[in-house]
């Protein structure tokens, strides 16, 4: 049998702290720096023990974070199996999260992938996304966190408001209307108001007014995208059903990447979360709890915004949504977190059906 260099690596901003071991062997501690020169002096000494053992493999696997796939695509291009794990489907005791430091991290994942390798257990593997799908993330991620920010702004100037005890007239028309951003405007200018008011009003304006516009940038960018032979089929069957706008359509499309991943729909709620945790043992019965809350928030967001929408106007989903609220008026949520699922579902299969045309 060919020998296995198997490595676990905690990856940081500036460190990769590595735990390396052959086979069945104890580990040892690399820390090498995380940067271009870092990760291809890692790379060289990994070669270079592979081939003092004949030519051994080497498998490595790292948690994934806010730091990318840079590392794995420099491993996998050097030839070295690599497997991003998902953070969240690591099994940790109490004990464990208390008693938390790199070394143990670098422990933990050596012992999934070594087990993974060397006895079959479960790989809690994530999809790496191919280049094209990370640069089309970057620019809905960015829409979608201004809006954010911009929702964030607008609460400021309430709250400012509020501690001053300024209501809005009755001849004033509410948010997002020309009188009322004029009304904001005159007293973030007026005598009478005092001069921190004054200035901390005239900040927020403008902030409000620099997101607004980064938002139109953003919004043309985002149409640009969706026209893009590799999304259009895709964003354009989405963008049909009714409830979804243009926006959503490509943050589903963009978010999924390869729609035939997944090969059913239970996989499809999972994966952003929204299907119910599962609490068995025993003899206790299978017990529904409150959704995983899994996988990207930003697209819960998008997707209760477009089920309410689609409640309010497809009179099947409406028809579907009552009866559910019916049984139970006091779990609403529930009817709209079951209405979410049926879309992220129903967006999938439409989704699946345009991406394989475009491929037959």
């Amino acid at each position: 049998m060919t020998d296995c260099i198997f490595v676990g690596c905690d990856l940081h901003d500036k460190t990769l702290v590595n735990r390396i071991a052959v086979n069945r062997e104890a580990a040892e501690k690399w820390t090498i720096g995380n940067s271009v020169n870092g990760r291809a002096k890692l790379i060289e000494r990994l070669k270079q023990r592979a081939a003092s053992r004949g030519g051994a493999r080497i498998v490595f696997a790292y948690e994934a974070s806010g730091q990318g796939f840079i590392l794995c695509d420099q491993l996998r291009a050097a030839g070295i199996d690599c497997f991003v794990l998902a953070p969240t489907k690591i099994e940790r005791s109490s004990q464990d999260k208390r008693n938390k430091n790199d070394d143990r991290d670098a422990d933990r994942l050596l012992d999934i992938v070594r087990g993974h390798v060397l006895a079959g257990t479960k790989l809690p593997a994530v999809w790496v996304p191919d280049l094209q799908t990370r640069d089309d993330r970057e620019t809905v991620r960015t829409r979608l966190d201004l809006s954010e920010k911009q929702t964030g702004v607008k609460a400021q100037i309430q709250t400012l408001l509020k501690r001053h005890g300024v209501e809005r007239p009755d001849h004033v028309g509410r948010s997002e209307t020309k009188s009322h951003r004029a009304w904001m405007t005159a007293l973030g200018k007026s005598e009478n108001r005092g001069v921190g008011f004054r200035h901390a009003m005239g900040s927020l304006l403008r902030q409000l007014e620099f997101c607004e516009q980064e938002i139109a940038r953003l919004d043309q960018a985002v149409n640009e995208l969706s026209e893009m032979p590799h999304l259009k089929p895709m964003v354009e069957s989405m963008d049909a059903e009714k409830g979804v706008g243009r926006l959503t359509a490509v943050a589903y499309a963009t978010e999924v990447g390869d729609f035939t991943r997944f090969r059913r729909r239970q996989q499809i709620g999972a994966y952003w979360g929204i299907s119910p945790s599962s609490n068995e043992s025993g003899e206790t019965s299978d017990r529904k709890g409150h959704i995983t809350r899994q996988g990207s928030p930003r697209m819960r967001r998008l997707l209760c915004q477009a089920a309410w929408s689609r409640v309010q106007h497809d009179e099947a989903e409406k028809e579907v949504y009552q009866r559910l609220v019916s049984r139970n008026p006091k779990r609403k949520k529930i009817a709209l977190v079951a209405a979410m699922r049926r879309l992220s579902v129903r967006l999938w299969h439409v989704g699946r059906d345009a991406q394989l045309k475009k491929e037959a």
